[in-house]
């Protein structure tokens, strides 16, 4: 029977082609624009298409780009996407010439550039907002370098330490993710044209010069690789996942501290809405709209690294339109939560009130007691831990600070019972060794709480942030640059 079916089918033009078509408006029809003018720069200087030949087609290209509105344009099934819709109007107004644009290409190698160059911009403000939230929260950690905490494990107060210790740990996190974003950035720096369709071209093209006037550091290297190594994708979307799972922590965190119970931080007005009908409740909802749009992100991240899962080493659709413009929104949501995150966190404070309150009762600062005794009284440390143990029971019990006079009372019994002999330690050097200040202050060596630690520990992480800012201005300069550079050989193609 004779099939006289005609390509694209109506299902399928309006479920696959149609909304590949949008996307392509949306998303890359700058970057098609830049790759056909880098392409014809290039067949101009190899000599793969004569002068007179590249002028008639660069300033055809250029006409085009003036005369069609992309916006307007609405998917028909006349042309199977933009591109081709580009290339039959060269044809139209150039004769068979305007097929000459496409020797030595491939529609693979120019799909994976074109999702680079999309990504790539993505991915350019992704880092810089991360940077600006790491820069606000050094900022903030400097400012809270004395500020006290309860510190918490497993959900309970623990030891106390400061606000700014505590971001510092936050910070670190943040630049090692930051470093693992840079280096997926970097990997987006490499140019997949020239591979054609899988094995590169007989034709004497020159890659590294189409990579330089599009702004890649240089042409990625294996042709077979250009079109089926998705390592960029899934390398990235997996290191902004991370970011998003990290950050979820430190908003569960908030979260918990902010809660009536524990009321360690405090949200400004600004920040928080008043119940509906509970007028006394303030509820700070960023957090959790926060915590939300983090694991929407991290969803995101997911469905583009799952989607790649068990699909063959080849050019594919798996990897293409549908599943880069889906990743994209990852990219939205992210972007809220760093930026709703980096006004939120600088602008609370800790409540010192309720930090003392906790501290006291739940005797976070015994560690030092003991290793007091250690150091002062000549006990061992799991004698000297017998003897705090003691100590915290008793003040807990009866519900007053520890370096209150009951709290001395108790030490002095435990520790004669202990050791059959009375302390050298007074009253009053014990009520300085069980305060909070003095427990953090004596934490004085690296990565510790002590402001002698913390502040050292802050130059180095605004350091290693000046390097990654400088990292990140050295491929936009180059990408700028490329502009020019790309405009300017344009232009002599074209003879004006």
């Amino acid at each position: 029977m004779t099939d006289k079916s005609v390509f694209p089918d109506p299902v399928y033009r309006d479920t696959v082609l149609a909304p590949l078509f949008e996307g392509v408006k949306a998303n890359y029809a700058a970057g098609m624009a830049s790759i056909n003018r880098a392409h014809l720069v290039m067949l101009a200087e190899t000599g793969i298409l004569p002068p007179t030949d590249a002028a008639k087609l660069a300033k055809t290209l250029a006409a085009i780009e003036a005369d069609v509105d992309i916006e307007a344009l609405t998917y028909t099934g006349e042309h199977e996407d933009y591109f081709f819709l580009v290339e039959a109007e060269l044809r139209a107004r150039l004769g068979d010439l305007g097929g000459s644009l496409h020797t030595a290409r491939s529609r693979n190698d120019m799909d994976h550039t074109l999702f680079k160059l999309a990504l790539r911009q993505r991915v350019a403000a992704l880092i810089d907002e991360l940077h600006a939230l790491a820069d606000a929260l050094i900022q903030k950690a400097r400012k809270e370098a004395d500020t006290l905490i309860v510190a918490y494990t497993h959900g309970q107060p623990a030891q106390p330490t400061t606000f700014g210790h505590y971001l510092g740990a936050i910070i670190e996190v943040i630049l090692r993710d930051a470093q693992r974003l840079d280096a997926e950035a970097n990997g987006l720096e490499h140019c997949p044209m020239g591979a054609a369709a899988i094995t590169t071209s007989g034709f004497p093209i020159d890659r590294q010069r189409v990579a330089d006037l599009l702004g890649f550091e240089e042409p990625l290297l294996n042709s077979y690789g250009c079109i089926a190594s998705v390592d960029y994708v899934t390398g990235l979307y997996s290191s902004i996942k991370l970011i998003f799972i990290h950050l979820g922590r430190l908003i569960q965190d908030l979260q918990f501290w902010s809660a009536f119970e524990v009321g360690q931080i405090y949200v400004p007005n600004s920040l928080v809405q008043i119940s509906s009908i509970m007028p006394q409740k303030r509820n700070p909802v960023p957090i959790e709209h926060l915590r939300h749009m983090a694991s929407v992100t991290v969803g995101r991240c997911d469905m583009v690294v799952g989607t790649m899962h068990n699909t063959p080493f080849t050019d594919m659709n798996d990897s293409e339109g549908e599943v880069q413009q889906a990743g994209y929104a990852a990219f939205e949501s992210g972007s809220r939560v760093l930026r709703l995150l980096t006004k939120f966190l600088p602008a609370c404070r800790i409540n010192a009130e309720r930090v003392s309150r906790t501290t006291d009762a739940a005797c976070i600062t015994i560690t030092e007691l003991a290793d007091t005794l250690v150091r002062d009284e000549g006990l061992s440390f799991r004698q000297a831990h017998e003897i705090a143990a003691t100590v915290a029971k008793a003040v807990i019990k009866e519900e007053v600070p520890l370096g209150s006079v009951s709290g001395y009372s108790a030490f002095q019994a435990a520790f004669a019972d202990a050791t059959g002999r009375t302390p050298t330690m007074d009253e009053a050097a014990f009520k300085a060794t069980v305060a909070a200040n003095t427990f953090v202050a004596r934490r004085d060596r690296p990565g510790g709480p002590a402001k002698a630690a913390l502040l050292p520990a802050l130059d180095g992480y605004a350091a290693t942030l000046a390097d990654l800012v400088a990292r990140q201005n050295a491929r936009k300069t180059r990408h700028a640059t490329a502009e020019k550079k790309l405009n300017a050989a344009f232009a002599d193609v074209m003879g004006t």
